[in-house]
């Protein structure tokens, strides 16, 4: 729902080789339950707060004809343009959690200059996710 204040940040939308593979990964490897997984298996939420994170097949071809086909990184030293961030309060727990699930290690958990604690892991698909410590604005 939007306030006054301007539109709400609903979703984030992960483009994916296997929508209930990638759920069943996040839930395990961060921690998050599943709120939706389709039966057509196109379809996949997760619980993550004031939004939600979602997953659909990397070819969507609903909206393909629409927006453009996923451009996919072309070697495992290419990356998304983009990165999901998962704040926790035990960086290292869930560092460990998640490469013990699936994750692939990028970076183990460093402290940064900027203030907070972060590491780097890959998942499924090879999309970077960050997990760090949490930084209260100044």
């Amino acid at each position: 729902m939007a306030s006054n204040l301007g539109p709400a940040y609903a979703y984030t939308v992960v483009y994916v080789n296997d929508v209930a593979k990638s759920v069943a990964f996040y839930a395990k490897a961060f921690g998050y339950n599943v709120r939706r997984l389709d039966d057509n298996r196109k379809w996949g939420e997760l619980e993550s707060g004031a939004t939600t994170i979602a997953f659909t097949p990397i070819h969507q071809h609903e909206t393909d004809d629409l927006t453009g086909q996923v451009q996919t990184p072309h070697s495992r030293g290419d990356r998304q343009p983009v990165e999901l961030c998962f704040d926790y309060v035990d960086i290292d727990a869930a560092y460990k959690r998640a490469v013990e699930n699936g994750a692939v290690a990028v970076s183990q958990p460093e402290e940064k200059k900027w203030g907070q604690k972060v590491g780097y892991v890959r998942d499924l698909d090879g999309n970077i996710v960050r997990l760090g410590s949490h930084v209260d604005p100044k």
